[in-house]
């Protein structure tokens, strides 16, 4: 799938760092996530995930699945 990422409405979220090293995502028409480095924006690569896969992630994520302590 190709994103322009151009089209996308990013977003960070509100957990994001001061530093400004996170990720911004966009909700796709087609229902998939797009997912992209803020640092690198417009020029960088772009993820794009199907709704599916990003709940499961998302779901994975808040049960501490990730957590590296």
């Amino acid at each position: 799938m190709t994103v322009d990422p151009l089209d996308a409405r990013w977003f960070k979220s509100s957990f994001s760092a001061a530093s400004g090293e996170c990720v911004e995502a966009a909700h796709l028409v087609s229902g998939a996530v797009a997912v992209r480095d803020s640092k690198v924006g417009d020029i960088g690569p772009v993820l794009v995930f199907e709704p599916a896969t990003w709940d499961l992630f998302n779901l994975a994520v808040q049960q501490g699945m990730f957590d590296l302590a």
